[in-house]
């Protein structure tokens, strides 16, 4: 089963290329990364989560929708910061409270010498609902580019997060803390605008996966990307998504 579902991924992956960014400054793929907003510039995002199977309970869930706004606020080279907000929709009776909220403040990479890291700390899903949607989830960050000679080896990024421990559950039981882990390289032997990434969010809880995952960038303020999301909770549906990201 899951061969299948590696060879279903590498499929979408090939046909959605000749049809789909770079990592919103949010997220890479699903879980926060250290890219923050540049001051005054907008992000529009529109992301798609379709399960691709039902559920441990043989039901397919709803198709998740989201749509977000992020700026940057700061006018530092050096430090910046970032806030937004989310529309999403598709989660049954919380969709009465659809508005999320975020805000990040991040060093760059190389900002203080060629060995320092990017570094961000944020929060994002602060719904307007307690014990409902207010996921309120924390998290802290560091991300380094690494090479071997003239050769990228891309970037990897390690953190953790935190959120509300009556919402992150697996099961009865608080599942509300783990471990954050990225791989991300652009693809120049392919095209300077084709990116790939390799992304882990710990714990069982709904926020808990294992995403696969590559962009495009149509021009320089337009890129999609798609991805492939196996929940660390085998009960709940994987997903694949379709990201859609507009600067301005």
């Amino acid at each position: 089963m899951m061969a299948f579902k590696v060879i279903f991924f590498l499929v979408l992956c090939f046909l959605f290329l000749i049809s789909s960014s770079f990592a919103t400054a949010t997220t890479h793929i699903w879980a926060p990364s250290t890219d923050v907003q540049g001051y005054k510039k907008w992000h529009l995002t529109s992301d798609y989560y379709v399960p691709t199977e039902s559920n441990a309970s043989g039901v397919r869930p709803t198709t998740i929708t989201n749509f977000g706004l992020t700026v940057g606020v700061l006018p530092f080279e050096k430090f910046n910061a970032e806030v937004g907000f989310d529309h999403k929709s598709g989660y049954g009776d919380m969709d009465d409270y659809p508005w999320y909220f975020n805000t990040k403040v991040g060093i760059p990479e190389n900002a203080y010498g060629n060995f320092f890291p990017a570094i961000a700390v944020g929060i994002y899903d602060l719904g307007t609902k307690e014990n409902k949607t207010a996921s309120n989830v924390v998290y802290a960050k560091a991300a380094k580019t690494f090479s071997a000679g003239d050769l990228s080896l891309g970037r990897i990024s390690l953190g953790a997060f935190r959120g509300d421990g009556d919402l992150l559950v697996h099961g009865s039981k608080k599942d509300n803390k783990g471990l954050l882990f990225t791989w991300e390289r652009l693809m120049p032997e392919i095209s300077d605008k084709f990116w790939m990434c390799l992304e882990y969010q710990g714990t069982r809880s709904s926020y808990g996966a294992w995403n696969a995952g590559f962009s495009w960038k149509f021009a320089d303020n337009v890129s999609g990307l798609f991805g492939y999301d196996f929940y660390n909770d085998r009960d709940l549906a994987d997903t694949y998504t379709i990201q859609l990201d507009i600067d301005f």
